[in-house]
């Protein structure tokens, strides 16, 4: 009896183990079943929260290949990841924005040169500039002494030889013209002349020298004094004469010939108007059509012993009809 209650026991407790495994074995299928949809639950959730929560590299990779892709855009974009790198470029942008700023002041100066439109008055003054001593000297009328009591014909001659010492007229050797810039000194007789109706008038000094002393109207100066009785007879409007002003192979050697004004009223000494290559007025050089003093040259010791060719006045004349 014993043994059969023991197997009967035992055959209890195998039942007993068998059912607990068969419940275990049911939960194990169960979990096994029901666990899978929740790993997988677990595991997406994980993910999310490791996106989020841990900022992985890839995303800024992202962003730094579309910034690329944008600096690629771009038409120097290794400049700017070199200069993005080191710190050496932060401050050549800071230079470069120097060089921008400096061509600001260039169109600052570009105004000056808008007073170009000023630079064309100042180039009627350049010629002026240009030439050697002071500007052409002028008078008008009323300046010269007892100017309202010469003849009527004197007067006209005057005032146009006055009238051509206000256009800065040069002095051009071989011109008789106004046109051409300038004349030389009988060329400004010849044109005065002839603009008032003097007939016969040779274009060379030394032609008219000779035409006035063929017609008697020469008066010859000897003397170096400016007080001298030859100037006695000297008017307004009379020629004058000199020789040796430069070389030249003439015969007779008349170099030089001017027109006679008379006296200033402001100095009382007596003037002159014509063309020349370096006289004075007020003791200044002038080069041109203009006023001149009227003095007697006066030659130094020197170049008389040296044998030089100095300018000595020889006379005057006066013009037939005034």
């Amino acid at each position: 009896m014993s043994s059969r209650t023991e197997r009967s026991g035992v055959e209890g407790s195998r039942r007993a183990i068998f059912q607990l495994s068969t419940f275990v074995a049911t939960l194990l299928i169960l979990s096994a079943a029901i666990s899978p949809p929740l790993a997988a639950e677990e595991s997406v959730g994980e993910k999310i929260k490791k996106i989020f929560s841990s900022p992985t590299p890839t995303p800024h990779k992202k962003k730094k290949s579309a910034a690329t892709k944008k600096e690629s855009a771009s038409p120097s974009p290794t400049p700017r990841k070199k200069k993005s790198v080191s710190p050496s470029p932060t401050a050549s942008p800071t230079a470069k924005a120097k060089k921008k700023s400096s061509p600001t002041p260039e169109p600052s100066e570009t105004p000056p040169p808008t007073p170009t439109p000023s630079l064309s008055p100042t180039a009627t003054a350049t010629p002026e500039k240009a030439k050697r001593g002071l500007p052409n000297a002028t008078l008008s009328p009323e300046a010269i002494s007892g100017f309202e009591n010469y003849s009527p014909k004197v007067q006209q001659l005057l005032n146009s030889a006055l009238e051509l010492t206000t256009r800065n007229l040069d002095y051009k050797y071989g011109s008789a013209d106004p046109g051409n810039g300038g004349m030389d000194c009988s060329g400004f007789v010849y044109f005065v002349l002839k603009q008032n109706g003097v007939d016969g008038v040779p274009r060379d000094s030394s032609e008219q020298y000779i035409w006035l002393r063929r017609a008697g109207k020469f008066e010859p100066v000897v003397s170096q004094k400016d007080d001298s009785f030859e100037f006695d007879n000297l008017k307004p409007g009379d020629l004058l004469f000199w020789t040796g002003t430069y070389a030249i192979q003439r015969d007779p050697p008349i170099t030089h010939a001017m027109i006679y004004l008379g006296r200033e009223k402001k100095t009382g000494a007596r003037v002159m108007v014509g063309a020349s290559d370096g006289r004075t007025y007020q003791s200044q050089q002038r080069f041109g059509v203009s006023v001149f003093d009227f003095k007697m040259p006066r030659a130094e010791k020197g170049e008389v012993e040296d044998g030089k060719v100095h300018p000595r006045f020889v006379g005057y004349a006066h013009i037939p009809g005034l």
